[in-house]
């Protein structure tokens, strides 16, 4: 008999903290840390309540994406920000080594166990997006970002969509928005890594209206997703490759 897949939960920026020896490289750009530059409002949270509704580890980081970026790869532009990109080398190896490598590499050597054991690793990295970038309003509320040509993720994600749907008709939910499942990041590093058959990558934004909206709304909207993701996951042959198997029809 196969083992159970392995949920495992991610949150690459949940917080806007900065280390007290790299805090004179913000000076003042302090109000710059609290705004969705320097981290994503709300993602900790969802990334803390799936953990707990999945009995799933969680692996979280509070330093902000303003000192080094954990969702970007080591060659992309943006690493590092305009606060640490221009700094000496050697301080900037310093920042790889003590935040962003000890985080990828906890995250990577967690999953490669979980596979060695038989498993398939069911990862869920949680993320919040802005309203608005530069002057376009997003047109969304749930963002569910995903490789299409990958079976499991693709039958995933549309089970998920359709259920969220269900539960609230009201919420827009889109998948590949407002980014690409595909573009550079910490899932998309992961695939090059690990088969389709072992490892599902899925990458969950939330609008950030609502977390600013709080109370009763964000803590609702957040029940919505977990419940509409048990149940996702409670289907029969839940989101199995290729796509033609139709896990959620409803």
């Amino acid at each position: 008999m196969a083992n159970p897949d392995h949920y495992l939960i991610t949150c690459e920026h949940g917080g806007n903290r900065i280390p007290p020896r790299y805090r004179p490289l913000f000076a003042g750009l302090e109000p710059l840390l609290k705004t969705h530059r320097g981290y994503d409002p709300g993602a900790l949270a969802l990334a803390e309540a799936m953990s707990r509704a999945l009995n799933a580890p969680l692996f979280a980081s509070t330093t902000s994406r303003l000192l080094i970026d954990l969702n970007r790869s080591l060659s992309h532009p943006h690493l590092y920000s305009e606060a640490t990109r221009s700094t000496p080398l050697t301080t900037r190896r310093a920042i790889l080594e003590k935040v962003y490598l000890p985080f990828r590499n906890q995250v990577e050597t967690a999953i490669a166990a979980a596979i060695a054991r038989g498993s398939r690793v069911i990862h869920l990295s949680a993320h919040s997006f802005t309203p608005e970038l530069d002057g376009t309003i997003r047109n969304a509320d749930i963002g569910l970002l995903y490789d299409p040509a990958r079976g499991g993720e693709l039958e995933m994600c549309r089970c998920w969509q359709r259920r969220i749907k269900a539960m609230a008709p009201r919420l827009k939910v889109r998948r590949n928005y407002p980014y690409t499942g595909t573009s550079d990041g910490f899932t998309a590093y992961l695939r090059r890594r690990f088969p389709a058959e072992s490892y599902i990558g899925i990458e969950v934004e939330i609008n950030q209206k609502h977390v600013f909206r709080g109370g009763q709304a964000w803590d609702a909207l957040q029940g919505v997703v977990i419940e509409a993701l048990r149940q996702t996951i409670a289907a029969p042959t839940a989101f199995m490759a290729p796509p033609r198997n139709r896990a959620c029809r409803r």
